[in-house]
This record gives C-alpha cells, structure tokens and sequence, in this order.
C-alpha cells in the first residue's frame, strides 16, 4: 500500500474541491457510490478508494451530522454485552478499539480509565472480576497490542482516594478499567478527507432524491445539491446505503418487497464543567434500563446516557426536561453534592440505529450490524456500533463488489492510517519546541495536535501568515479562530454551525453555547465560504435561533413537546 507521501491527490474539502467533487461524480459511471456521511458511510468510502475503486460518497446535510457526531464519544468493547453473552461482539470490538488506538489513529483516539464501583461484597467483586478478565484477554487475541493496561481491583480507600466527590461510604471498593475515547465528529471529517486523499469523490449537503435503474437493478442515484440548487444524476456500478436510522425511507425510494427495519434509540448526555466533582477517572453504573458513564472529556464531564424509542423527527431529536433529570437523578445517587440544572453547560440528543427484532425495548436491541442485497446493484449495511465501522465498512464493500468483474483487492484499512496519524508521535515530544517556534502555548500546541495531528502544520503556517488567527475564540478560549477559517477551507463546513457544533465542540462546552462566538466565527468565515453580508446575517441568525430553540426544547417533559419546540428554529439554508 503506499504510503501518504506518494499519493497526489489533495484532502482538502473547500468550495472549490466541492464543486471539482461533484463534477468527478456526474463525469464518469463510479465503481462504488456510498449514500451516508457519518462513520459508517465515510468509512466505506475509504475502504472502497483504497481498494483502486472509482468512489463517491454523498451526505444529505454535513458529515457526521446524525448519529456519528452524537455517542457518547467512547471507542470501547462494551461491558454490558459481556452479560448478554455477546462474547463476538466485545472481542471484534476490542480488537477495533487497539487498531484505532494503535495504529490507524492515535491522535485523535485516546486511552480513558473508568471505575466499576461496588456495592455488595466478594461475589460482586468476583463476579466483575471475571467479566473485567474477560475483557482483557479478549482485547489481547487480534494482532495488534490492546494499549492499555490491564484492570485493578481498588479497596474502598482506594477508590475514596481517587474519586473524592463520590458519597463516603457508598461503595465498598471497585474495579478500574480501560478503554478509549474520541471526538466522534472530529474523527469523521478526519476520515472523509483521509478518503479524499485516496482518490475518493467526496460532497456534502447532496441529498438523494431518488434511485436510477435499468429495469430491476439500481444503477445510480438522482440527487439535489442543496448548495446550488441543481438536481443532478450520479451513475455508478454499485451503490452502498449506509444511512443509519434513514435506512428505511432511503430503501423505500427504491421500491419493491425487500424493505429494512431499523429502529431509532434516543440517548442524551449532559455536559458538565470539569470542575463541578473531582475524581481521576470515569465511572461505569448501572441502571434499571442500561449503563450510565461518567466520561473525563477535556475541561468537561460527558454523563450519559438515556435509552429510549424515538419515532419522531431524526434530523433533531429533542433532549427533554425528563431525560436531564433522570440522568442528573442517577449520577446524583453517587455523589456527595449533587448537580444541578445550572450546572449543566451542555445537552446533546443522538439516535442509535438498532437492528429491529422481537423485544420492545430499546435496549435490548442488537447493537450487531447487518449487511444485504436491497436490491441488485444496491448494498445495504446498519446497525453496529460506532466502534466497528472499519469492520462494518469491510463487509459491506466486500459485499457490494462480490459481483463486480476482474480481481477486487482485499481490504487493507487495518493498515491506513487516519490522515494526521503518521509521525503524530515524534510531533507530540516535539510540543515544547514547536510552542517555542509558533509563540502559542504548549497547551494550545497539544490542543492542535490532538485534533489534527500532523495536520497541525497546515494551522501553524496559517497563523505564520496572519498572527490574528491565534486569536482565542470569544466565550471558547481553548479554541483558536485558525480552526474555523481551517473548518471552511479544509474541512468541507458548509454552515456556521457546522463549524460550532461539529468541527469544534462550541456548542455544548462554552457555558452560552457558542452565542458569543457565532458572529465572530461567521466573521472569520464568510471570505472563503463567499458569503455576502445578508448570508453571514442569516447564518448568524439561523444559528442563534437554534441555541434558544434547543434550551426551551430542555424545559418540556415529553419528546412530543420538545420536539414542537425544537423544530420552530430556522433551518439552515444552503444557499
């Protein structure tokens, strides 16, 4: 496989390599179209491009703009499925979760230490001993090392030591373990521009508005560009929908007998101020429906989440003013001093795509995923769970080309690195001097790198050229305005709040949502996305419509309600 230095391709994702994009994809007939920016699409799409097949991927909205901007940020086997036997699952998971950390992404996926509390004595301990083991050794049977260490038991002084805003008394000891997390957005516009690089046709804010077909066989897609304003037709050999919980209504654009179920799971999780309870680790609870984690991101906690059927609109599911204070109820049991509502300066609501089946409740819902002929010439794949997409992405291209002709190559992304990965490690000792050269801080210089990686020399030359773009943004200090104007020109935003919400986390981690740097960053924005002054207005506008929508949504008691609410702001318009 080369390697990136000799391949020629660009990975920038600007309003110029959109538009190049989109020409690309209506030229020539494709070897694979993917329908679905989020992780499982994009990583298709990279599986299919380093592959040596002609590839495009469409998204309807932004990349990672459903569900793959919205877990609970982890990489991990998945404790819980140790108890439903689901012993598969967790190893494929596991062995995923090393490669991530290894090999394809080590700057962007990090190692996080979480405790297992107990309540009863030895047959507790016992019994999650076991399961902890378990895990362990299932992360050790791929071939790459699991980084990470092994799990500890903790006596209950231990476990005061660490973790000194829990209750006294509480728990009688526990167990410490490891997995991983990731900015799951951040990851996924890293991973498109990864793809990009590798030859793919990559185009956003594309939305399919039809199947073509030569009597039964699909044969491409009708789609409108939401930017333009142009419908257009894209040809390909095979088509792969990875649409996630829109799997259904994108089968139905093709008709026929064969139709797909997948069902929607709301989970919400709170943002809350690092310093709001002091411990060295997250937390790992159970609950009467699923888990709770208590997750260390950043300056800020993640606590999450809910699990619940969701049928209304899946563009915008709505946390509810129920939702927050059942997991505020919950965490609160543990803790010494409780949280509050005015202590939460994040809320965010995603929806899991599980596979339907006999059970009712959400969570008992496979989280396994399902590849399959939805039509010929067409490949669905769904379900799954964040950290499988490599494998997802696998199966589901080695399906869509079993009947192509000639000698498909084998999948080889268990080798490819994530754009920014390789020499992230000799950057990373280099934090100091690369401080001392640029005049920013070590702790902005490590902020860059573990967003970008290597890729933070495409920031510090920017800055080189303009000092003003180290500039903090107002109201976020630890983000710095290069990474907006980087956003807009290198990482296919489209939006102001695409640039807010997913290539920076501005609107759950600053204590106003991002209100205060909205106007700024639109500022900063609006030369190289060519807005004119009334489109930087309306985005500005649509943007703060949103945050004031989304605070009142968290004030109802029932989704229908929240949903109401949620649903009166502006929508972003494209053009």
């Amino acid at each position: 496989m080369p390697g990136h230095d000799q391949v020629t391709h660009s990975n920038k994702l600007g309003v110029e390599e959109r538009k190049s994009s989109l020409a690309a994809l209506q030229k020539h007939e494709l070897d694979v179209l993917v329908i679905g920016g989020g992780i499982v699409g994009v990583g298709c799409a990279l599986d299919a491009a380093t592959r040596g097949l002609s590839t495009g991927v469409i998204e309807a909205a932004d990349w990672a703009s459903g569900t793959s901007s919205r877990s609970s940020k982890l990489v991990h086997g998945g404790i819980r499925y140790l108890e439903q036997l689901n012993f598969r699952l967790v190893r494929e998971a596991l062995i995923e979760r090393g490669l991530l950390l290894q090999c394809i992404a080590p700057h962007l996926v990090k190692p996080v230490r979480f405790l297992y509390p107990l309540t009863l004595p030895i047959l507790e301990r016992l019994y999650v001993g076991i399961g902890m083991l378990m895990y362990d050794l299932f992360a050790r049977t791929g071939s790459t090392p699991p980084g990470v260490p092994h799990h500890r038991h903790l006596t209950r002084r231990q476990l005061e030591m660490s973790m000194p805003s829990l209750k006294r008394g509480f728990f009688r000891g526990g167990l410490s373990y490891w997995d991983a997390q990731v900015d799951d957005s951040r990851y996924v516009s890293m991973l498109v521009r990864t793809a990009v690089e590798y030859g793919a046709h990559a185009a956003n804010q594309v939305s399919v508005t039809g199947f073509l077909k030569e009597g039964e066989r699909v044969v491409g897609v009708r789609a409108h560009d939401r930017v333009s304003g142009k419908d257009i037709e894209i040809r390909a050999k095979q088509v792969v929908n990875a649409t996630g919980v829109w799997t259904g209504e994108t089968q139905a654009m093709v008709g026929g007998d064969r139709q797909f179920s997948v069902r929607a799971s709301k989970g919400i999780h709170l943002v809350i101020p690092r310093e709001k309870f002091q411990g060295t680790m997250g937390i790992l609870l159970r609950t009467e429906k699923s888990v709770l984690f208590v997750i260390p991101w950043d300056e800020h906690w993640l606590i999450g989440t809910t699990d619940t059927d969701w049928h209304l609109d899946k563009a915008h599911p709505a946390a509810t003013a129920t939702d927050i204070d059942y997991v505020l109820g919950h965490v609160n049991r543990i803790l010494a001093t409780e949280l509050t509502r005015e202590d939460v300066s994040g809320v965010y609501a995603g929806l899991r795509p599980l596979l339907s089946g006999e059970s009712e409740e959400t969570s008992k819902l496979s989280r396994e995923h399902i590849v399959a002929a939805g039509a010929p010439g067409l490949t669905l794949v769904a379900g799954g769970k964040w950290t499988t997409y490599r494998v997802m992405a696998k199966d589901a291209i080695d399906a869509a080309v079993a009947g192509m002709p000639g000698q498909i190559s084998e999948s080889v992304t268990d080798k490819v690195s994530v754009l920014g990965a390789d020499g992230y490690v000799a950057y990373a000792n280099a934090t100091k001097t690369m401080a001392k050269r640029s005049g920013l801080s070590q702790k902005q210089i490590s902020h860059l790198l573990n967003r970008y990686g290597t890729l933070i020399d495409d920031l510090l030359e920017m800055i080189s050229e303009n000092p003003t773009l180290a500039e903090p943004l107002p109201g976020a200090e630890q983000y710095l305005a290069v990474e907006a104007v980087y956003a807009a020109t290198h990482e296919g935003a489209v939006h102001l709040e695409d640039i807010l919400i997913r290539r920076t986390r501005i609107s759950i981690e600053a204590p106003d949502r991002g209100v205060s740097a909205a106007p700024v960053v639109a500022d900063l924005v609006a030369h190289p996305l060519g807005w004119s002054p009334a489109r930087k207005r309306a985005e500005v506008r649509n943007y703060l419509a949103r945050v004031a929508a989304e605070r009142a949504s968290q004030l109802e008691l029932t989704d229908e309600a929240a949903e109401a609410v949620r649903l009166q702001a502006l929508q972003p318009e494209a053009k």
